[in-house]
């Protein structure tokens, strides 16, 4: 009855459903963003996305905003990158039937937490601990 994998603080899998369900949205809706920001980043100037096709010389500001804005778009990406990445382990560790234990202490993941940040990989505690150790 139950996985054969289970850590101690892991969610049973159908205590996990409402996670599961909440990821795969969260994760269709993040793609759905990362190809928007990845367009848009590959777009070269605002004339161009525009449709301008004309060979008419550019002020070298809008030249500045456009470079500006594809990096900012490409650093978007990244990130939004790292966290599908995260979305794929949380939906992983409910198929395995670890998701919900923090992986640092392996303590149970209280459900606020994992409402708020369904892919977290560690419990408050531990990711204070993990917060100030960066920081200092």
């Amino acid at each position: 009855m139950g996985s054969t994998r289970s850590s101690k603080g892991a969610y049973s899998k159908s205590e996990a459903e409402p996670y599961h369900e909440k990821l795969k949205l969260l994760r269709a809706r993040m793609v759905g963003d990362t190809n928007y920001l990845a367009d848009s980043a590959l777009k070269r100037t605002r004339s161009e996305a525009a449709g301008d096709l004309s060979k008419m010389p550019i002020h070298m500001a809008d030249i500045g905003s456009d470079n500006y804005e594809q990096e900012f778009s490409l650093n978007l990406l990244a990130a939004e990158q790292v966290t599908l990445g995260e979305i794929d382990s949380a939906l992983a560790r409910i198929e395995s039937g670890e998701y919900g234990a923090c992986v640092e202490c392996g303590q149970r993941i209280k459900k606020s937490r994992l409402n708020a940040i369904p892919f977290t990989h560690y419990c408050i505690d531990c990711a204070s601990e993990r917060d100030q150790e960066s920081r200092g």
